[in-house]
């Protein structure tokens, strides 16, 4: 779980990123209406006949758990002076996934972007318009700083291919051959490490994937760079070494899984991409 804030009109307001999207709290933004009692705000709100609709169509479309009977019952209530709902109810009565609620210091309770902005809209159509505002911003900010990475990383690999077609030429080509032999194994060098990454040669990526522009290696992610570029050094090495491409494909492929591995928990990794 990614945490983060922005700041609206002089208010903090926090930021989740669950793997289903993005959530801000509903307690901070409550706070633009009554800093005191920001709970009776969402309790006022989420009691509404208008907003049991919007939150109920909303889990029906994201959420296969939903129990409809349940957000049924809650819809025919709140046309009751008596009736009285909180985030936690709700929660708990559907199996809702769009409003959570975390307890604790620094908890409160959170919606998905599309629920959180409804809800911003109900207290304040300007404060909606500048919070849309800010987090957009916000999200720009990341994915220019997720560009940059993946390019200097991609950068990075295109150096190391370099390096890698160097050792190609100088052992494994030899003299006097034609032009096409000499790129059949480049590409075919090419492949083993595809092979051992990626599990399937850049032609059979392409021939999975007509629609697609670029190879195999721009649709890459991050990880599967920092390991290619690796790869291609290694496989540099071996090659000079006069390793077997049959040997070489093996070691590389376990070197491979073993490095996939370490970066897909590695919490240093998941701070670069989150």
């Amino acid at each position: 779980m990614k945490k983060g804030n922005i700041e609206v009109q002089g208010r903090e307001i926090r930021l989740i990123s669950e793997s289903v999207g993005d959530y801000i709290s509903l307690t901070d933004i409550a706070k633009y209406r009554n800093s005191n009692e920001p709970f009776a705000v969402i309790n006022n709100w989420i009691r509404n006949r208008s907003t049991i609709e919007f939150i109920g169509l909303w889990e029906r479309l994201n959420n296969r758990d939903f129990k409809p009977l349940e957000f049924e019952r809650f819809k025919i209530e709140s046309g009751s002076n008596y009736f009285v709902l909180s985030p936690q109810r709700w929660i708990e009565a559907t199996n809702a996934t769009g409003i959570i609620s975390r307890s604790g210091r620094y908890g409160g309770t959170f919606a998905h972007k599309d629920i959180a902005f409804e809800f911003a809209s109900w207290i304040s159509p300007e404060f909606k318009l500048y919070l849309i505002t800010e987090f957009q911003r916000l999200k720009e900010l990341e994915n220019d700083r997720l560009n940059l990475e993946w390019n200097v990383q991609r950068t990075i690999s295109k150096i190391n291919y370099r390096i890698h077609t160097d050792a190609i030429k100088d052992n494994l080509i030899p003299p006097e051959v034609s032009k096409y032999q000499v790129q059949f194994i480049y590409a075919n060098e090419a492949d083993v490490l595809n092979v051992a990454l990626f599990g399937i040669t850049a032609k059979e990526w392409r021939e999975s994937n007509p629609d697609k522009i670029g190879n195999i290696r721009d649709e890459a992610s991050l990880e599967q760079l920092v390991v290619l570029s690796n790869m291609e050094s290694i496989n540099s090495v071996l090659i000079k070494q006069d390793v077997q491409q049959s040997e070489r494909l093996i070691k590389l492929n376990e070197i491979a899984v073993s490095q996939m591995r370490s970066l897909m928990s590695s919490r240093s990794m998941k701070k670069l991409i989150n």
